[in-house]
């Protein structure tokens, strides 16, 4: 039995034609929740807030995936990379397949549509998707903690890539893409209000430090199964990296690639400035309804400063220091 929301707040919800059912709608009553950025309403379900129709498909692919020992899972907290690190992957694990060439599968498909979401494609909306025919290795993406992905991967000899970005960049950018998909006869979303909230820990997939330190304690403990991956770095030097995300996949580059420039190609293929002039990534919507053309901005680090006030800046710096202080892991916020 399939309902609409029992809030009459989610209009914007049903406008894309999204439902809950009866189940979830319960789910919900019982869960904390706090004004969204998005959606009326964040809920915060495993210790993370979510809006209700991602907890739905999270609750379904939690039940229902079965890992194989080949999957690769790729991970980000939204604006972080995510459209950057699929097109890459794909391009690493499938370069046999698809050498790189005026044809290549990037040219015309979005790298959500070659490295489907968990809860916003393959499991959104009450499907239940038939993965079984899905070539060998299966790449999937997600946002969601690694808490909530353990269960299903963990009964499993799968790995999981996760792309962090420094929390300013993160908060600008997400803030920024907020306002772009939030329906025009909504009210933009402040900068401050959305600050505070951010540092309350209050954003899609937050607290942005729990988020954070799940896949990176993991990525310690066993590197074998955890990939931590940073996005200024990247940055500063992809082909390094892109070597290191090859080896773990188990697709290393032989020194014949490396000499024919096998890793050079694909970081052109896949960079910022030639996904965004694609056509593919100009129009259509691979992420629910939500157009292609607001997935890239700048993709510039330290364009925080150009948002954050210096007593913003201090607030935020406080925060992380406090959330992810003595835990190794920190961040380049500035070029």
């Amino acid at each position: 039995m399939v309902l609409t929301h029992y809030t009459k707040n989610h209009g914007e919800e049903a406008r894309e034609g999204e439902k809950l059912s009866h189940e979830s709608q319960e789910l919900l009553l019982s869960l904390p929740k706090e004004k969204g950025w998005r959606t009326p309403y964040l809920y915060k379900y495993q210790g993370f807030w979510c809006q209700p129709m991602e907890i739905q498909a999270t609750v379904s692919f939690q039940k229902h995936f079965l890992a194989c020992d080949t999957d690769v899972v790729f991970a980000t907290i939204p604006k972080s990379g995510t459209t950057w690190l699929k097109a890459l992957a794909f391009a690493i694990v499938n370069r046999k397949r698809f050498p790189i060439s005026n044809n290549h599968p990037l040219l015309s498909y979005n790298p959500h549509d070659l490295v489907p979401f968990f809860e916003y494609k393959l499991y959104a909306n009450e499907q239940l998707p038939d993965l079984s025919n899905l070539p060998q290795p299966r790449l999937f993406g997600t946002h969601v903690p690694f808490a909530s992905l353990a269960n299903p991967i963990n009964k499993s000899s799968s790995r999981v890539v996760y792309l962090c970005r420094n929390p300013f960049d993160t908060f600008v950018s997400s803030w920024h893409y907020t306002n772009k998909i939030i329906p025009k006869a909504q009210a933009p979303m402040p900068l401050e209000d959305a600050f505070e909230m951010y540092c309350k820990g209050i954003v899609g997939f937050g607290p942005f430090w729990d988020h954070m330190l799940g896949y990176w304690k993991e990525s310690i403990e066993r590197p074998h199964k955890v990939l931590f991956l940073k996005y200024e770095d990247m940055k500063e030097d992809v082909s390094f990296h892109l070597k290191k995300l090859a080896d773990f996949l188990g697709f290393p580059f032989s020194l014949e690639e490396e000499r024919a420039g096998c890793v050079e190609k694909i970081a052109k293929l896949c960079s910022f400035e030639n996904l965004k002039e694609l056509e593919v990534n100009k129009a259509g919507k691979s992420i629910k309804n939500f157009e292609n053309k607001n997935l890239f901005r700048k993709a510039e680090v330290g364009d925080w400063v150009n948002y954050l006030s210096p007593k913003m800046a201090e607030q935020l710096t406080k925060v992380v220091e406090e959330k992810l202080g003595g835990s190794g892991l920190s961040f380049k916020v500035f070029p």
